[in-house]
């Protein structure tokens, strides 16, 4: 399923790959956003060199789907999942790439303290499930059948049941 997303105006081609359950993003459209640059393609490519000079696997972890072009025809396209993207944009030199980065690096500080104390996990998921409007009640009632479902699959486990 190819979509298109549209992140400040500007489009974004996507594709959902339902056997890996992975969205996959269009390379040159996300440099194109977060660079304003007028040759993209001459932009990744610099940055594919780049990164190879500084010893990166990225490219290895980059695929190619046929995604619709500005004329409607289809063409063969470098597309990433989100980790592989993810880890793209800490390489773009842009201000417009700035506010993810700052946002990896609050996610990567948290996750650290999360393994430090498991309970800040806890206390994150509530706000966020707070944020999003959902009610003391339903997010306690649904940490109680997170909890349930991890009991029983580890005693399935016990038991010799196996995942898949």
């Amino acid at each position: 399923m190819s979509k298109l997303k549209i992140f400040q105006d500007k489009h974004v081609r996507s594709h959902w790959d339902a056997d890996k359950e992975l969205w996959y993003f269009s390379i040159i459209d996300i440099i194109t956003v977060l660079t304003g640059s007028d040759r993209p393609r001459k932009y990744w490519n610099d940055l594919k060199l780049k990164l190879n000079k500084e010893g990166s696997q990225l490219s290895e972890k980059i695929g190619q789907l046929k995604m619709k072009s500005a004329d409607g025809k289809l063409y063969l396209t470098d597309v990433a999942d989100t980790e592989t993207m993810l880890r793209l944009i800490q390489s773009i030199p842009s201000p417009n790439a700035e506010p993810f980065k700052l946002w990896l690096a609050q996610v990567g500080y948290e996750r650290i303290e999360e393994n430090e104390d498991p309970e800040k996990t806890i206390d994150r998921a509530m706000a966020a499930y707070l944020a999003k409007g959902y009610s003391k009640e339903w997010i306690n009632q649904r940490l109680k059948s997170i909890d349930v479902r991890e009991e029983l699959t580890d005693e399935w486990e016990q038991r010799g049941v196996k995942r898949g």
